[in-house]
């Protein structure tokens, strides 16, 4: 995380829309702008069919060709890699003692527990931080501790840890603080909380700036000191290695379901890569929310609309997620934690009730922000970084539009709320652009802001924001000079429809669960003769009937803004397997091509 002057580093919750393969069902624009956004022509996509040194490594490995295809695009050369990928032996964890400042982490945490010390474990607003605040508090009151967790509001009190919250948790008897997914860059609070004889242990994944925090422990796989050989857990996952070794210090049973099911959870949310320990962590936890006794869990499970056996990592990332961060991006991030925390099945089902609730909100809001966001970009679309701001943007909502903004234009943006005195941004960008150093090259400008290559957040003087707009963009038209900005859909194959069998499709199953760094297998497949066609949801989607040979396939296209292809057309499409969750009864839950693109055949 580069931060820049003073004040706590923002963490940026980076929606799975804005970089994943699997189309979001939006709902009809409404408000102002809807009629421009409407209007306007799509922009035609680049299809980019990926290429590997490793190709042809897989080709004498047993697999079909086209997983032997999608694996090498994995980075997996090796019969052995592949075995491992696909499920042939258990990933095992590595010894959680080699990651820095774990041995004391633990040895601070079971004194506290021994020596009946009040313990607070202090988590982020979004899902990473509650599910990992959940999974520490559990523990810790398992094994006797006891534990008081807390929540920033992110309205009044901002991310991280702060200095009233810190004399609060004092008051009430704290003596040993655990912050989960923050505190890495916090070392005016921390030093605080030291001098109040708090005992600080910092449990976190963000990259560390180089002054660290003065903490009893500070458990970062990403540290430089670091032994342990994966660096890519998240703070969820981190919690689920350090109760398992609480566990077995206390010499009790380790209840892995209990715990992995919301470590998967985090884990998808975040964004980290789901490969090597993550993508075991994540297998496990999916196993466990398949069974999962948590009342609080299976009420989230049943607003979202699912079943608890129909979780994937799609269905986290999609359903579950988004609902766990529009408690903290429109109320107040405690709803959730109580949620995944209640044993009562009546208050389980109230909370989720209200959380769906404040999602449906979020999703309204995000909408009409996005209709008001997309019509200012009208009158200058081809900048090299889309900037805008309104004072009726919410602050929880700022980077969904700004992801939705990058989707579309397949350009960096920056999305503000206005205010009177100070206004705070969010910045969502492309591979091919470093936005936080696009920040840091106007660092003079803002009061705090901070951020990863690609994504940011600033807080700024209102005065200010129109020299903003003028050297960001100055900055991202030199870094994106010459470049093709058009977005661009990243294809595993091009694979003829009339081939794709049920063999390669038992086996595209083995490759989940799906997520960064294993995107949904994407394919093309050209010349395909339109049977129906036809515009459902009034009008926002288009659903087709598809055939190549003597194969006919259902395929449905979200948010389509392109023609309507007529009955007997030729088209080519790219395209991912769906579970059509949204058919007549029975046939819900049947397999369909979910379009990303198609275009009329030459």
């Amino acid at each position: 995380m580069d931060t820049g002057r003073s004040g706590p580093e923002y963490t940026f919750e980076l929606e799975p829309a804005a970089t994943s393969s699997i189309p979001v069902i939006p709902e009809r624009l409404t408000g102002p702008g809807a009629a421009a956004t409407e209007a306007r022509p799509p922009l035609r996509k680049r299809w980019h069919v990926r290429s590997t040194a490793l190709r042809g490594r897989l080709a004498h490995s047993g697999l079909p060709k086209l997983i032997a295809l999608v694996l090498e695009n994995r980075g997996i050369g090796s019969t052995a890699e592949a075995q491992a990928f696909l499920g042939g032996r258990e990933t095992r964890f590595g010894d959680p003692c080699a990651l820095p400042g774990f041995e004391s982490a633990l040895a601070v945490l079971r004194g506290a527990i021994g020596e009946d010390r009040l313990v607070s474990v202090y988590g982020d607003f979004d899902a990473d931080g509650v599910t990992s605040t959940a999974i520490l508090t559990e523990t810790l009151r398992d094994l006797g501790g006891r534990v008081l967790p807390y929540i920033p509001n992110r309205e009044r009190e901002g991310y991280g840890l702060n200095l009233r919250a810190i004399d609060s948790l004092a008051d009430r008897g704290v003596e040993v603080l655990v912050t989960c997914d923050c505190g890495t860059s916090s070392v005016r609070e921390v030093e605080y909380a030291e001098g109040l004889g708090i005992r600080v242990v910092v449990i976190d994944h963000h990259l560390p700036p180089h002054a660290l925090p003065p903490a009893d422990a500070l458990v970062n796989p990403k540290l430089p000191a670091s032994e342990y050989g994966f660096v890519d857990y998240s703070t969820a996952g981190l919690a689920f290695r350090l109760a398992e070794a609480l566990y077995a210090a206390a010499r009790r049973p380790f209840p892995e379901q209990r715990y992995a099911e919301l470590a998967a959870m985090g884990t998808v949310a975040d964004m980290v890569p789901l490969l090597g320990e993550n993508r075991e962590l994540v297998r496990r936890g999916l196993a466990a929310i398949a069974g999962t006794a948590r009342p609080g869990l299976r009420a989230l499970i049943e607003v979202a609309g699912y079943r608890p056996k129909e979780v994937t990592s799609e269905a986290i990332a999609f359903g579950l997620a988004p609902r766990l961060n529009a408690a903290g991006r429109l109320s107040d991030a405690r709803l959730a934690l109580d949620l995944l925390l209640t044993r009562e099945e009546g208050t389980a089902l109230t909370l989720a009730a209200n959380i769906d609730a404040l999602n449906r909100e979020r999703q309204r809001m995000t909408l009409e922000a996005q209709a008001v966001a997309r019509e200012l970009v009208e009158t200058r679309p081809e900048a090299p970084i889309l900037i805008v701001g309104d004072s009726g943007f919410h602050q929880g909502i700022i980077g969904l539009v700004a992801s939705r903004l990058v989707e579309a234009f397949g350009r960096p943006a920056a999305v503000y709320q206005l205010g009177g005195a100070e206004s705070r941004g969010s910045c969502r960008s492309i591979l091919e652009y470093d936005i936080t150093g696009g920040l840091r090259a106007c660092g003079d400008l803002f009061e705090r802001y901070g951020g990863h290559r690609q994504a940011g957040g600033f807080t700024i003087r209102s005065d200010r924001l129109a020299e903003l707009e003028a050297r960001l963009t100055d900055h991202a038209a030199e870094a994106l000079r010459g470049l093709d900005l058009r977005p661009k859909l990243e294809i595993d194959a091009e694979w003829p429809l009339s081939d794709l069998r049920s063999q390669e499709i038992r086996w595209m199953g083995k490759l989940a669960p799906f997520g960064q760094g294993n995107p949904d297998v994407t394919l093309l497949s050209r010349g395909v003769t339109v049977v129906d066609s036809k515009q459902v949801g009034e009008g926002r989607h288009l659903r087709l009937k598809l055939r190549q040979g003597n194969v006919v396939w259902p395929a449905i296209a979200f948010g389509w803004e392109g023609d309507v292809p007529g009955e007997g057309s030729r088209v080519d499409i790219v395209y991912s397997l769906s579970a059509d969750r949204y058919g007549p009864s029975e046939n819900g839950g049947a397999l369909q091509l979910g379009l990303l693109d198609l275009r009329p055949s030459p």
